[in-house]
């Protein structure tokens, strides 16, 4: 049992301005998986701080929880127009992830959201939340224990097929993200390249996802298409971003040149993603058991 206290010394890493940025997104996981209202609550306490990407990864990580807790919050975030973009999306994405119907109407106001990118999460949202509502399940055949922000597409017949589905942006945004998460379950070289092409979509909130896709694919042969988003300065900067944490999960040499590249740009939300990136080169890399460690670190300096 993880007690109160250690919650709240976990919650102090996270919320301090002082600590190294990768250290805080450590206890961030760490309070992730040790869940209910006590880690909620730290986790909160973060949206007032002046790092989106340390923000949006707060929102992410309470959609991941599916504690219907953690809908306050993420409402306040989504209706707050002074947070950046990137972190309304992931609140709004996070309010789909734990799927319930009581969110609907929040989601039907912002679908409109004069920021594209808001706009187009609460709809892909929203048609999440209402596919739950009407009694499909979602099968458990994620190789990444993800919630994703739709089910993959139960019987297509072919790659082609899901890879025609993928790209055709006549479809609705929800209908191309579950043929996505079903080439990635795909787990094949072929279903790697058909992905990557989405990085070329005209949705900067389809190339973040795609970027996000091959980093949990981790394969080699997405790098260099990673590579030119990320390098691409007029790119959208929560691609940018994505592009650069999914190298860091490839974590290859090759990734490692890159991202150390990118490590002083002059966008902050870039910049702070390769400093993340690196830090998940170095876990790859290593034989640390676990990458959500500050509870382990707490207990070594009591």
């Amino acid at each position: 049992m993880v007690t109160q206290e250690q919650i709240k010394a976990i919650g102090c890493v996270l919320n301090s301005k002082s600590r190294p940025l990768k250290e805080r997104f450590r206890a961030l996981f760490t309070l992730k998986n040790i869940g209910g209202a006590d880690a909620i609550a730290e986790i909160s306490r973060g949206f007032s701080g002046d790092s989106a990407l340390l923000k949006h990864e707060l929102a992410y990580c309470l959609g991941q929880m599916q504690d219907k807790r953690a809908l306050c919050i993420l409402t306040e975030v989504l209706e707050d127009v002074t947070q950046e973009p990137m972190v309304r999306h992931e609140a709004a994405e996070a309010l789909g992830a734990i799927g319930l119907s009581e969110v609907i109407p929040i989601l039907e106001k912002y679908k409109s959201d004069p920021v594209v990118e808001v706009a187009e999460t609460c709809s892909i949202a929203l048609d999440r939340v209402k596919w739950l509502q009407s009694g499909h399940q979602i099968n458990d055949e994620n190789p990444y224990a993800s919630v994703d922000p739709s089910p993959p597409i139960d019987n297509y017949k072919s790659l082609e097929e899901l890879k025609s589905v993928y790209l055709d942006t006549k479809r609705s945004l929800f209908d191309r993200y579950r043929a996505m998460f079903s080439l990635r379950n795909e787990r094949s070289k072929e279903s790697v390249l058909a992905l990557a092409e989405g990085l070329k979509d005209s949705s900067a909130l389809f190339r973040h996802e795609v970027a996000f896709v091959l980093g949990q694919l981790q394969d080699p042969c997405s790098i260099k298409y990673l590579k030119t988003n990320l390098e691409d300065p007029l790119e959208n900067e929560m691609v940018r971003h994505e592009c650069a944490e999914a190298l860091g999960a490839i974590a290859t040499e090759e990734c490692i040149d890159i991202l150390n590249r990118y490590a002083s740009d002059d966008k902050r939300v870039v910049k702070e993603s390769c400093e993340i990136a690196l830090d998940m080169c170095e876990y790859e890399n290593s034989p640390e058991f676990q990458y959500a460690d500050a509870l382990v670190n707490i207990n070594k300096n009591h």
